[in-house]
């Protein structure tokens, strides 16, 4: 098995490779399309990745992809799961496709904080034309009083 690359982006500025070692790969018979040899194939891949103990990452980095990726791991490992190809070669490709999509979103730091701002003059004067015409509207519907 090969190592995992990932390639540069925010908040990994050189990139990443996860030695092979790190990735465990299982294999299990798949569920849908695959004609008489859906039983006896196993082409589901399960590929998993101790997060806690990958030399791959650095402490900072650590940190944020557990944070983020906190409701998918079991502990610190992280599976995933590709069954959607018939042939096990192909969802081997997909697993190591959407780890590295998921790693790289998870390496990728927040974004800014939103810096509050005012609104404009002309934005408030419209706000509150269009409320004064939607409570004309609305004082149409009253019962008549008697005057």
């Amino acid at each position: 098995m090969d190592p995992l690359r990932i390639e540069s982006g925010p908040g990994i500025p050189g990139g990443l490779v996860t030695p092979a070692a790190d990735l465990t790969e299982r294999f299990a018979r798949s569920s849908g399309p695959g004609g008489q040899g859906v039983n006896t194939t196993d082409s589901k891949v399960q590929l998993s990745i101790d997060l806690g103990s990958s030399p791959a990452f650095t402490e900072t980095q650590r940190r944020r992809v557990l944070r983020a990726l906190d409701d998918r791991l079991v502990g610190t490992v992280l599976t995933i799961e590709a069954s959607e190809h018939r042939a096990q070669i192909r969802n081997r490709a997909a697993a190591r496709a959407r780890l590295g999509t998921l790693l790289r979103e998870a390496l990728a730091p927040p974004p800014p904080a939103r810096r509050p701002t005012r609104r404009t003059r002309g934005s408030e004067r419209r706000r509150l034309a269009a409320k004064k015409r939607r409570a004309e509207i609305k004082s149409t519907r009253r019962r008549p009083t008697g005057e």
